[in-house]
């Protein structure tokens, strides 16, 4: 007879904040494709599902220690590599006999990303990621328990940092960075300032709520 080991028990907000955070990390590089106005500022779409991931590793740092925390940031490459592997054998497939050629060239104009451009956001991920949970994590002894307060000053500066090297890596020598880096720089600063305290604030507290249940 076989004995049967009970499985480990994984929180439900855990299990939850993970699957989204994986989405999140494959839907970036999608969104980036756009522009979006920001004020007199322009900002690549993808930035939304980056303060996501902020927020959701820094709840995550608050709910499970920053170890978990970690451990999802580096798991995260998975899908990311997945889900860029995948992208570039669907290119590679011959398109059905009825696509049109205008269909196919905006599938690809939307999707196909440079071997520069896939680099560049890999290393901006994993070392932005991983700076906001190590600052959000040390602010506590200085700043307390006020997850909005960390949680705003840990996005602001891990996206200046994901800026800073995404654009450098990206298009060092293609594009002057002093024309690139400014308002990319104070676009994102201000979106995670606006954006991160309440959504932090919000998750900690359903998924505490999820918690008690």
């Amino acid at each position: 007879m076989t004995d049967h080991q009970t499985p480990p028990i994984i929180p439900l907000p855990l299990f939850m904040l993970s699957l989204l955070y994986g989405g999140m990390a494959c839907i970036a590089a999608v969104l980036g494709n756009k522009l979006v106005a920001f004020g007199p500022f322009a900002v690549e779409g993808g930035i939304f599902a980056f303060i996501m991931l902020v927020v959701i590793s820094s709840a995550i740092a608050e709910l499970y220690g920053k170890s978990t925390a970690d451990r999802l940031v580096l798991f995260g490459f998975i899908p990311i590599l997945v889900a860029m592997a995948l992208i570039q054998i669907v290119i590679a497939l011959p398109g059905a006999s009825f696509w049109s050629e205008e269909s196919r060239m905006a599938y690809e104009l939307i999707l196909d990303q440079s071997t520069r451009l896939m680099f560049a956001g890999i290393v901006a991920y994993g070392t932005s990621q991983l700076l906001n949970v190590f600052l959000f994590t040390r602010l506590r002894a200085s700043v307390g328990p006020m997850v909005w307060l960390r949680g705003a000053i840990a996005g602001m500066l891990s996206q200046a940092v994901d800026t800073l090297i995404f654009i450098t890596i990206a298009f060092y020598g293609i594009e002057p960075l002093g024309d690139l880096i400014p308002g990319q720089l104070i676009a994102k600063v201000l979106l995670s300032l606006i954006l991160v305290p309440p959504l932090i604030t919000i998750c900690v507290r359903v998924s505490r709520r999820f918690d008690r249940v």
